[in-house]
């Protein structure tokens, strides 16, 4: 692992990889780098002008790459449905579920859960129970889920996973991103539990500069705190080539245990990918299992073939 780069990306030549948010950033980065070493991409993406226009340039970015679009939006279920539906290949050896939103203020999702935690996991646990068959037929297949430093903030509370009694931004973002960690967990577990041949892990890219920051000022008209956002990026972040380095070892390199979960490797911010600390309640195997059995509730996904 120490200094892994994209050069490390094993031949992924004959395999298919789902990349959610590839339109920009670290999905755009972990996509590409796929592609370039082979494998079939789709791109998912909530808009269509932005996920094509993507695809365009990753074919310039890497001629001859064989690059799809599939419409998801995480924040409505439906649509998550038709794209697991429409699916075009009859194998998924990696999905990243990369997408995300950060620090919103208040909304919900098209069936009515608070956004972060709608998008940032229960859109995730969606789809990849959508696509659980296909993963389970591919040999070797993973399932890699960006999580965040930032899940230290907060635990989930299971008593009000959409924040209806208090909402904190940063709070529920936190709460979201340990629910990323807590499925992985959950999802190691009954995989193993099922002796099915799938790795469960988890990524996070620290610090990288991406749009993720600066989304929530620009909706809210809050320009000095866009200003500052984009100010720290330049001067603290990484870039979103360094950031999507954890996701595509994650991804693609030798011997990934199930339940990992890999960083960068100086202080969690930047740097090389290495093992990465992580808050002992996304280890809770009682929590996670009384997440994952919430999280079917709320859906209506329910992992058939891994029921505990």
């Amino acid at each position: 692992m120490p200094g892994w780069t994209t050069e490390d990306i094993p031949d992924q030549t004959g395999r298919v990889a789902v990349v959610t948010g590839a339109n920009s950033g670290l999905g755009y980065v972990t996509a590409r780098e796929l592609a370039r070493k082979g494998a079939r991409v789709v791109l998912a993406c909530r808009s269509e002008a932005r996920g094509t226009a993507a695809g365009d340039a990753l074919v310039t970015d890497v001629p001859g790459a064989e690059v799809g679009f599939g419409r998801l939006d995480l924040g409505d279920l439906g649509r998550v449905r038709a794209f697991a539906e429409r699916f075009p290949y009859d194998r998924i050896d990696v999905l990243v579920n990369n997408a995300g939103v950060m620090a919103l203020p208040y909304g919900t999702t098209a069936d009515g859960f608070e956004t972060q935690f709608g998008v940032n996991h229960l859109g995730h646990f969606a789809l990849t129970g959508r696509l659980l068959p296909l993963l389970l037929a591919t040999p070797g297949a993973r399932v890699v889920t960006v999580s965040s430093e930032m899940h230290a903030l907060a635990n989930i509370d299971l008593d009000d996973l959409n924040s209806e009694h208090r909402y904190r931004r940063w709070i529920a973002y936190g709460r979201s991103k340990s629910a990323n960690l807590l499925f992985t967990h959950e999802f190691a577990r009954r995989l193993a539990a099922h002796g099915a041949d799938v790795v469960a892990a988890a990524a996070h890219p620290g610090y990288a500069a991406t749009n993720l920051q600066s989304t929530a000022p620009r909706m809210e008209g809050r320009r000095l705190v866009g200003r500052m956002m984009e100010l720290g990026n330049r001067a603290f972040a990484q870039s979103a080539e360094a950031g999507a380095l954890p996701a595509l070892y994650a991804a693609t390199a030798p011997g990934v245990r199930p339940d990992s979960f890999t960083g960068p490797s100086f202080l969690m911010w930047r740097g090389a990918p290495a093992p990465s600390w992580r808050a002992p309640w996304t280890l809770d195997d009682a929590m996670g299992e009384r997440l994952w059995a919430a999280s079917e509730r709320l859906t209506g996904v329910v992992y058939d073939r891994l029921r505990a």
